[in-house]
């Protein structure tokens, strides 16, 4: 670890064996977290490169337990965070939307580590209880079109770094790392990210990967499309900044979409984003992330008709009925 602290230390760039290897050396508990502190802060100081973050997830993906959904052609939602935004659980709320418009998703997430509620963190509000089963995940998935996969249970390296993280408390290379290591391997994922660097370095990832992709940002720094600004789309076939107004949405105010400081009042608007109860802004804001969910996983589809699908989903109720079934089987 010396040595490699050096190297990047001096901005030396490593190798993706070099990086997989670093983190197997993790996994197996060969570093005082004073190194691993260490680690994350040189990361924090420049750039990751594309092979650099290659060689972490390999390691990850070479010791997770990998339950087999790939029947289900499901698709995740997911954003980096260390936004600093601290939003209510808009991607996890706009899985319910993508559930209740008929399709599958593979839903890979953890406790917050930069904010006050991660995904995690509102599935427990909820009573959920977490399970590696994958009986019970392919329950889930065929009975309410949604699996949602507690990162912990199913990639043990990571425990080696959450401590840290926690710790810290701000964006590290684990926050990039973590989309890219859901245990299933889905060959669909829309991704929000906080910054146009990370945009181009998940583009590069994920066209390497082989899967298809929306990477997404809005323009003032929020790792999904919050409507506050204009955000930016990138996938197989498009690159395109839009303005809320292009798609006939109000732009939104930050204090809109705030999760308002605890874990409580963000699972409260969530219940009411489902509820079809919660203001304009939150509404909006949870259906354009769906429908452009949903578009990765129809690209023959216009985002027009894709909204008008996640609209319908929240409307008619269906969304908050996926939601108290996954609720009935997950507690």
């Amino acid at each position: 670890m010396k040595e490699i602290l050096q190297r990047l230390f001096h901005h030396e760039e490593l190798s993706s064996e070099e990086t997989r290897c670093l983190m197997l050396d993790i996994a197996a508990g060969k570093y005082e977290k004073e190194q691993i502190a260490a680690l994350m802060a040189a990361f924090c100081m420049r750039n990751i490169t594309v092979d650099e973050l290659m060689g972490f997830r390999s390691a990850l993906m070479e010791t997770c337990i990998a339950p087999d959904l790939a029947d289900y052609s499901p698709v995740d939602i997911v954003g980096t965070g260390g936004d600093g935004k601290n939003t209510f659980n808009i991607s996890t709320c706009a899985c319910f939307l993508v559930a209740g418009a008929g399709y599958r998703v593979a839903k890979h997430g953890n406790y917050g580590a930069s904010s006050v509620s991660g995904a995690s963190n509102v599935m427990e509000e909820h009573g959920v209880h977490f399970s590696a089963d994958a009986d019970r995940l392919r329950r889930s998935i065929e009975q309410c079109n949604v699996a949602y996969l507690h990162a912990p249970l199913f990639s043990p390296a990571m425990k080696s770094v959450a401590g840290v993280r926690r710790a810290l408390g701000v964006r590290t290379l684990f926050n990039l790392l973590g989309p890219l290591v859901n245990p299933c391997r889905p060959k669909h994922q829309l991704l929000g990210v906080a910054d146009l660097s990370q945009m181009r370095l998940y583009t590069q990832l994920f066209c390497r990967m082989g899967i298809d992709f929306a990477v997404v940002n809005s323009l003032d720094s929020y790792d999904e499309i919050s409507l506050t600004d204009e955000f930016k789309v990138i996938t197989r076939r498009y690159e395109r900044i839009y303005r809320p107004q292009d798609l006939g949405f109000m732009p939104a105010c930050p204090d809109e979409l705030s999760g308002e400081g605890s874990r409580e009042s963000a699972a409260r608007i969530f219940d009411q984003v489902l509820q079809d109860q919660a203001t304009p802004a939150q509404q909006q804001c949870v259906i354009v992330n769906a429908a452009f969910a949903i578009q990765v996983l129809k690209p023959e589809k216009e985002i027009a008709e894709c909204i008008s699908l996640a609209r319908e989903s929240l409307e008619s109720g269906r969304a908050l009925k996926m939601f108290r079934k996954f609720i009935e089987i997950n507690s």
